[in-house]
């Protein structure tokens, strides 16, 4: 069984969805620690051919508060966040469709800060034909003194994974030797560039999900989740 786990990030880039299609199950993190400047709460969008960060405002409250722990802002506004996203992709031509979905998204009434993403995402699956099992990982009993590599050593031991696979960026957080030694190999996954018309922009890649909705088909983005990646 191959097995994922994540931190729940807020309209992700494409890479997110490639991951989560890549295994038959996938564990979001509730209780780990929130971090400011990750893209946990905060993604990009295109804005006049540049980029330009967009996020959910959070209620201020103890740094040390796990994500589960977090709430949106009473003074967050699901009104200007669509208007921003209305302003930036009303000529796009998947406006209509994906425009939608991001009301389904925004306007959901849940202000605990997982829960609102954990929906989000379970949304944007459902439109990108995704149908990977989401676990959560307050949900699995781990031991919760367990760190970095060895709670994740643990979570696979915990759902009888026998391949664990990690975004790239965790080459240098991870022991494919530690891995090996409890029968788990260890892969990274590494998107392929993926480029298309931004109007009439130089094209700005990585953006979120969104931006690569707007302006594709759902058959090209299926093959590029599915297909446009690397296993190493």
């Amino acid at each position: 069984m191959r097995l994922a786990i994540m931190q729940p990030y807020f309209l992700p880039y494409i890479g997110y969805f490639q991951l989560l299609a890549a295994v038959d199950s996938f564990v979001l993190y509730d209780n780990i620690k929130y971090t400011k400047k990750g893209w946990i709460n905060r993604n990009r969008m295109l804005v006049n051919g540049t980029d330009k960060i967009f996020s959910l405002s959070l209620k201020k409250d103890s740094d040390f508060l796990d994500i589960v722990e977090r709430e949106i802002s009473q003074d967050f506004s699901p009104d200007k966040l669509l208007n921003q996203f209305k302003g930036a992709y009303r000529q796009a031509p998947y406006f209509e469709q994906v425009f939608s979905l991001l009301e389904k998204i925004i306007l959901y009434e849940e202000r605990n800060l997982f829960e609102f993403i954990y929906h989000s995402i379970v949304k944007i699956c459902d439109y990108l034909g995704i149908d990977t099992e989401i676990r959560v990982s307050s949900h699995i009993s781990v031991n919760p003194e367990l760190k970095s590599q060895d709670r994740v050593i643990s979570l696979c031991q915990a759902l009888d994974a026998n391949t664990y696979i990690n975004a790239i960026g965790g080459m240098e957080l991870y022991d494919k030797e530690a891995f090996k030694t409890v029968g788990i190999e260890l892969k990274f996954i590494k998107s392929n560039a993926f480029e298309y018309v931004q109007f009439n922009n130089e094209f700005i890649p990585w953006l979120s999900i969104v931006d690569v909705m707007m302006f594709n088909d759902l058959s090209t983005i299926h093959t590029c989740i599915f297909s446009n990646y690397q296993l190493i």
